[in-house]
C-alpha cells in the first residue's frame, strides 16, 4: 500500500508540472503576441505620418521654373533687336509731331542768303532716331522737287535723346550772276523725315524762314546734308559751297 501511494503522488506530481509547464508557455506566446500586434500598432502611425510629411512638402523647382514666360513691352522686336523701323537699334524712328523745328541763316549780313542750318528738337522724352537725310524741298506742295543729298549720307543713324537736338545743313543758292534776272523764291523749308528701311516717310516738317526773311531764292544747285549730333558736322560739308 506505501509503494502505490508513493506512485500515485509522483503520477500528481508529474501532471501538475506539465500543467505549469504548458501554462508557461502558452503565457510566453501570449506575450510574444502581444509585443508583435503592439508593434504593429506603433509602426502603422510612423509609417502614416511619413506619408503626411512627403506630401506636406513643396516640390523642388525644375529647371525650367525660372524661365520667363512673359513678353517685355520694350521696342525692340524681332530677332535681330532692330526697331519695327528697321533702323538698328533699340528705339523708335522720331516722329515729326514730336520734333520741334528751327532755322538759322549761317550767311553774314548783306550777303546772299545761301546757307541755312535746320535744327530739331525731340519733345519727348524719350529718345527716337532720325535716318539718313531728310527730304527737303524749298518749293510749296509735295509736287516740288526733293533737293539733293551732298554726297553719300551717313548710314549711321542719329539717336536724338529726350529734349535733345539733331541738325541737318541746308544750301539753297548757287547762281553768282547779278541782273534783273528771276530766280525761284521759297518763304519756308519741309523736310519729310525717312523710316529706318528707307521705304516709308515718317511725316514731314514745317521750317520758317528765320525773323528778317520772308523769302529766299534757289535753284538747281541748292543741296542738304544728312541728321548729324553737332552744327559742326551738319554745316562742315555745306559752308565749303
Amino acid at each position: 500500500m506505501h509503494a502505490k501511494t508513493v506512485r500515485v503522488g509522483s503520477l500528481h506530481q508529474g501532471l501538475r508540472g506539465a500543467l505549469l509547464g504548458a501554462v508557461a508557455v502558452a503565457a510566453l506566446l501570449g506575450g510574444t503576441a502581444c509585443q508583435a500586434s503592439v508593434g504593429e500598432d506603433n509602426a502603422a502611425p510612423s509609417a502614416s505620418a511619413s506619408a503626411g510629411e512627403s506630401t506636406s512638402k513643396s516640390p523642388e523647382p525644375s529647371g525650367d521654373s525660372g524661365t520667363a514666360t512673359g513678353t517685355g513691352s520694350g521696342d525692340a522686336t524681332g530677332d535681330s533687336g532692330e526697331t519695327g523701323g528697321g533702323n538698328g537699334t533699340g528705339y523708335q524712328d522720331c516722329k515729326a509731331t514730336d520734333l520741334n523745328t528751327a532755322v538759322e541763316l549761317q550767311d553774314p549780313s548783306g550777303e546772299t542768303p545761301r546757307h541755312f542750318l535746320l535744327t530739331v528738337t525731340n519733345g519727348n522724352k524719350k529718345p527716337c532716331v532720325l535716318n539718313d537725310a531728310p527730304m527737303v524741298r524749298l518749293g510749296a506742295g509735295n509736287d516740288a522737287s526733293v533737293v539733293e543729298t551732298l554726297g553719300e549720307p551717313d548710314t549711321e543713324p542719329v539717336v536724338v535723346e529726350g529734349d535733345g537736338r539733331a541738325y541737318a545743313g541746308l544750301y539753297v543758292f548757287g547762281n553768282d550772276e547779278g541782273g534783273e534776272a528771276e530766280y525761284d523764291q521759297s518763304d519756308r523749308f519741309t523736310a519729310t523725315l525717312v523710316a529706318g528701311e528707307g521705304t516709308e516717310l515718317n511725316g514731314t516738317l514745317i521750317f520758317d524762314l528765320p525773323d528778317g526773311l520772308s523769302s529766299v531764292s534757289y535753284d538747281d544747285a541748292a543741296r542738304v546734308n544728312g541728321w548729324a549730333g553737332t552744327e559742326g558736322l551738319a554745316m562742315r560739308a555745306i559752308n565749303q559751297l
